[in-house]
């Protein structure tokens, strides 16, 4: 991954007001009906110094730069983010480094402009993604008042999520997020939990997530595992000691799947889980790493640099900026296109062939670094973590996509499993007896 510096442009952020470039003439016949914008008003400033993310390196890009989005430039990508939009759901995602730098007067702001600019029969739904360290009363009541989805980073219990999610001065952070976390649950502000799973809990997947579903009071969790790969001149896969190996990647998706399917389906939400299932039911996934192809998911700098990726903030892939080119035709661009294609184009074949790829498509192609069985470039680093999963996966989820082509709900499939018979076999398809498997005495029932 590069740290070279992009051509030092003048900050946004000290540009005179300007109003922005127009709505081309016609929609341009490549760009996709929606996408969606990660939008980053303070670039990879951060008050926290996690060990394992990815983005405070990008930094680096902008040199002497403030790394605050100005007024003027937001307003301008609000405008051209609602106009863009076929769709009548517009999301307005806000994510960084730390987005609640920015203050409340700033967001404040974002709501009024997406009030101005919301065309008829547009729905608007404000999302933010943070540490949740610095909310206090005044940000919890403006999160509720503006009906904003808050996405919260927390790795599980404080001795795990502790081990890397600390701050500048290296001081523990899990007390800080509980505490906001605790704000929103107060003021009832819809939130959700990220849980990056890396070398400290990959372990403890059961006590992960019991603690996000229990004490944190999770129903919607997105699961993300760290792959730090190490500088180019190192063995091809090398990876720091932080990275989730992808056999451990495997386990820690197995064992949480299966605590969800005798507790939790359909009351908690776990993106991972309903991606795949969506697989088996032959739709779209609604998630990129597991979609044919992608390019529809931008990252937007503070100072209007439109990326390809989030994790693709990289001088190869800026698009250009929304100042100079209007954010419909960066995303509808050539460029983008080959981008999103380049996930289907570049697959192995080894990866072609394999019997998961209808669920899998090769994952992210920020993982693919390891060369394949025979010899091709390009394979998933948490490949045979993802064969594991989806191996195991394969019964609980055919049995779940017939229960839905039925009519009734995924749900049913706990109380399947709970009327099979110990010394039968378990309705999963396992070939263990159910109570080896599914139908065995669990501990820890969902809290009502």
């Amino acid at each position: 991954m590069t740290t070279t510096p992009v051509t030092f442009r003048r900050s946004k952020t000290d540009a005179p007001a300007v109003d922005g470039l127009s709505m081309p003439g016609q929609r341009p016949l490549t760009a996709p009906p929606s996408f969606h914008v990660m939008a980053k008003p303070t670039g990879a400033i951060c008050n926290l110094d996690c060990a394992y993310c990815f983005y405070l390196s990008k930094e680096t890009l902008y040199p002497g730069d403030r790394f605050r989005m100005s007024i003027e430039l937001m307003e301008t990508y609000v405008r051209q983010l609602m106009e863009s939009q076929a769709a009548p759901e517009v999301t307005v995602a806000w994510q960084g480094g730390e987005p609640t730098l920015m203050g409340l007067s700033f967001f404040r702001q974002v709501v009024k402009a997406t009030k101005r600019h919301r065309r008829p029969g547009q729905q608007v739904t404000h999302t933010i993604q943070t540490n949740a360290t610095l909310l206090n009363e005044d940000w919890a009541s403006f999160l509720a008042e503006e009906n904003f989805l808050v996405g919260v980073s927390i790795d599980g219990p404080p001795e795990l999520h502790d081990a890397y999610r600390v701050d500048k001065h290296g001081r523990e952070t899990s007390a800080r997020v509980i505490a906001g976390l605790d704000l929103l649950r107060q003021h009832n502000v819809e939130y959700n939990v990220l849980c990056s799973v890396h070398a400290a809990n990959a372990d403890h997947p059961i006590d992960v997530y019991r603690y996000l579903r229990d004490a944190c009071g999770a129903s919607f969790i997105q699961l993300i595992p760290i792959v730090e790969r190490l500088s180019s001149n190192r063995a091809p896969g090398a990876v720091t000691d932080r990275s989730v190996t992808s056999d451990g990647w495997g386990r820690f998706l197995s064992a949480v799947l299966d605590e969800w399917l005798v507790h939790d389906v359909g009351s908690v939400f776990v993106q991972t889980f309903d991606a795949s299932l969506a697989a088996w039911l032959g739709v779209p996934p609604g998630l990129c790493v597991f979609s044919e192809t992608c390019g529809d998911a931008v990252a937007l700098e503070h100072n209007g640099d439109v990326y390809s990726c989030d994790h693709f903030v990289e001088p190869e892939h800026l698009l250009g900026n929304i100042m100079d080119t209007h954010l419909l035709e960066l995303v509808a661009s050539e460029k983008q296109r080959a981008f999103g294609a380049a996930k289907r184009d570049r697959l192995p074949k080894y990866c072609r062939d394999c019997d998961v790829r209808f669920v899998c498509q090769g994952e992210c192609p920020k993982n693919r670094f390891l060369v394949s069985p025979d010899g091709e470039p390009g394979l998933n680093y948490l490949c045979e973590g993802y064969k594991q999963f989806f191996h195991h996966a394969d019964g609980p989820m055919r049995l779940m996509a017939r229960l839905l082509q039925a009519g009734r709900p995924a749900a049913d499939i706990m109380a399947i499993f709970a009327r099979a018979p110990r010394n039968s076999p378990c309705p999963c398809g396992s070939g263990l007896k159910a109570k080896r498997c599914h139908g065995r005495a669990t501990s820890a029932p969902a809290t009502p």
